[in-house]
């Protein structure tokens, strides 16, 4: 894991990720500063223009459930986001996942994959530009998607829990705006076919010599310094 303290100057930018380093990809409650999602992941590319990150299959992550151990997609959206909650350790199932995020963007597009690599499809998932620190980036989730076939048709997802988080006071009226405007503003880009979807990136494979990285203990620790 990159050190905490290594990598940042006083009041300058968080250096860059080589390939092959392991990060955390986090998000942060809406309702608080709490770490409730975190996933290791492997750097790809760092650059002014993209950041892009690898989360392997079987990777160990943090996600949030209820109190009781239910899955969140289990819960009935009427209860989903009032009742307590915890956070649950688990492996990521299924195909890996390779993120990608453009600097000062309010989403991030995630590629997957089939089985054998038959590409499955680009998902735009909208989020608060995310804050760069030594160990990763944080970012916190908007409820509100967007799916893009390989024939560039696309579809919004999660309307529902983007009108119940506003419902129970997650979302205030003029943040739910932006979030709306973040998400023309992606449909433009789709409609444009711009970056990332027309990069190629459903094309590329990881390096077979990468390892897994681990979930390490202080997983949720708080960032000594932040930079966008």
């Amino acid at each position: 894991m990159t050190d905490l303290d290594g990598t940042t100057t006083a009041g300058g930018p968080v250096a860059r990720w080589a390939p092959g380093e392991h990060i955390l990809w986090r998000y942060r409650e809406n309702s608080g500063h709490r770490v409730h999602i975190c996933r290791p992941v492997t750097v790809v590319r760092d650059d002014e223009d993209v950041l892009a990150v690898w989360m392997a299959p079987g990777t160990e992550c943090v996600k949030p459930v209820i109190a009781d151990g239910t899955p969140l997609h289990r819960e009935p959206l009427a209860t989903r986001y009032t009742k307590p909650r915890a956070v649950r350790r688990g492996r990521w199932s299924g195909t890996g996942v390779l993120k990608l995020a453009r600097p000062g963007e309010p989403w991030s597009v995630w590629l997957f994959w089939e089985p054998g690599w038959r590409f499955k499809n680009w998902y735009v998932n909208l989020e608060e530009p995310r804050a760069r620190w030594s160990g990763g980036v944080d970012s916190e989730d908007h409820f509100l998607d967007i799916s893009v076939r390989p024939d560039r048709s696309w579809r919004w997802h999660d309307e529902d829990e983007f009108a119940e988080a506003r419902r129970v006071g997650l979302m205030e009226a003029g943040k739910a705006a932006e979030v709306r405007a973040a998400g023309r503003a992606a449909l433009d880009v789709i409609a444009a076919w711009g970056a990332p979807f027309s990069d190629g990136w459903q094309h590329w494979r990881p390096d077979p010599s990468w390892v897994v990285p681990s979930l390490p203990d202080d997983w949720d620790r708080t960032p000594a310094h932040v930079s966008s």
